[in-house]
């Protein structure tokens, strides 16, 4: 069978892709060895929210003295909470399936291998090969966690976010690899219902080390005082799993401490890697570092009408980055005449709580790019919403180049800043200056009150400060 465009893999690049194409009139096909929506839907984005839902649910519960509410002791179900997140997965990706034939894009079952000639070899689950031909094909295989050197994934002691998103029964003690986004969620998940949780993270700055150090400094105070063990600048030496807990060697970067910890548990949680091998790309020639496709502006590879998106390309691996990529690759491929990605104005998101959002320059990568800048910061301490919530942890941090007030940056911590973001991302793509934010009349009360207060601070016109 001939299509227009066949794109392996069904993430949140590669099916936004095809809907995008098939609504451009495009014949299209897709190629899914497991569940369509891929990680983002079945393993990720969606079923950790769920995750994170209910902890947040039962720290409200027995929190719930705080609003004046008296309630009996509560428990935690374990299985009926990864009961639920596993039913959210499946109900999404039901909707994509659905969105597949209402758009008329054929999913091909099985695993995708480019062949020479713009072909795509599907191999289904008995071993049976097809193959399928196509002007254009895009690889969206996405990515899958990475194992650390000496540290094996084995799914049963040493685990990566699969596994911490199905297990049997609530571990008593777990350490956490890595204090980005993926291992901060996880422990802040499991530390609310009761697991004694420890994040080793490699880099000085501690936990979510990408973001703003602001930023990072005030979530590890905030962990360290719900109770979660926070070691930064610290390496894992050695994971021994040989007895009934699991011994993980550490060693601070500073002084060269060595500590041992014993868990029943280690998450993995330091990255991911390209789903990339196995896929053809050397039989054609592809163009690859590190495991990662390369590619032009328009997301094509340097073999003629072969293009990847996502988490194979070497573009921030976050699922919103995917589908945009996927968008302005299929209209490219389409004619049309998309903007190349701006990717200095991506948000990203952590689903802890307090969560972190961010976009944009931090404050010393302003400074290293050469700006003179302007930065003010507001607490959520002095935001009336936030004090009546009783979330009154976190701030909001926006920088602004001082010559002509461009918006540079933002940079929140704090009860849903996670929906406060897009704010910031569509003021700095309309090249929104500081004074402008000021004049734009917030609500009262909200929490997006802050973004208009920390600009009024950059500018010394801060009212509630």
């Amino acid at each position: 069978m001939n299509f227009d465009i066949i794109i392996i893999g069904t993430g949140p690049g590669g099916y936004v892709a095809a809907i995008r194409a098939s609504q451009l009139g495009k014949k299209v096909a897709v190629v899914e060895r497991e569940s369509l929506g891929g990680i983002c839907l079945n393993w990720g984005c969606i079923p950790t929210k769920a995750l994170l839902k209910s902890a947040q649910v039962f720290n409200y519960i027995n929190h719930s003295e705080d609003y004046g509410i008296k309630v009996g002791d509560a428990t935690a179900d374990f299985s009926a909470i990864i009961s639920r997140s596993r039913g959210v997965a499946d109900g999404m990706s039901k909707g994509v399936n659905f969105l597949m034939k209402k758009n008329k894009i054929t999913v091909l079952e099985g695993t995708g291998k480019l062949l020479r000639g713009k072909k795509v070899e599907v191999t289904d689950e008995k071993g049976a090969k097809t193959e399928y031909s196509a002007n254009s094909i895009i690889i969206a295989t996405g990515a899958r966690a990475k194992s650390l050197p000496g540290i094996p994934i084995d799914g049963e002691k040493i685990i990566g976010y699969r596994e911490a998103m199905s297990l049997k029964t609530l571990p008593k003690s777990m350490v956490v690899i890595g204090g980005g986004a993926i291992g901060v969620e996880f422990a802040y998940f499991y530390k609310s219902l009761g697991t004694e949780v420890t994040i080793v993270e490699f880099l000085e700055q501690g936990l979510v080390p990408r973001e703003d150090s602001d930023v990072s400094k005030e979530l590890t105070k905030i962990f360290k005082k719900s109770g979660i063990k926070v070691l930064g600048n610290t390496s894992v030496e050695k994971v021994d799993t040989k007895g009934k807990l699991i011994k993980v060697t550490t060693k601070d970067r500073k002084s060269g401490k060595l500590e041992e910890i014993e868990c029943e548990i280690v998450l993995s949680a330091a990255g991911v890697t390209p789903n990339t091998e196995n896929i053809g790309l050397e039989s054609l020639g592809i163009k690859t570092e590190r495991g990662l496709i390369q590619v032009n502006d328009f997301y094509e590879t340097n073999v003629p009408g072969i293009f990847a998106i996502g988490d194979a390309i070497p573009t921030q691996a976050l699922a919103h980055v995917a589908s945009a990529e996927g968008i302005i690759c299929v209209e490219k491929i389409a004619g049309h005449h998309p903007e190349p990605m701006d990717y200095n104005n991506i948000p990203g998101c952590t689903y802890c709580s307090p969560e972190v959002a961010s976009v944009g320059y931090t404050e010393q990568a302003a400074k290293d790019a050469g700006y003179k800048i302007k930065v003010g910061k507001f607490p959520f301490s002095a935001s009336g919403k936030a004090s009546a919530g009783g979330v009154k942890e976190g701030f909001v941090k926006l920088i602004f180049d001082e010559k002509y007030g461009e918006f540079l940056g933002a940079h929140m911590i704090g009860s849903n800043v996670t929906e406060m973001i897009a704010e910031v991302v569509v003021a700095r793509k309309l090249e929104t200056t500081g004074q402008e934010i000021i004049k734009s009349v917030h609500p009262h009360p909200t929490m997006s009150e802050a973004i208009m207060e920390a600009a009024a601070a950059a500018y010394d016109e801060v009212i509630h400060l």
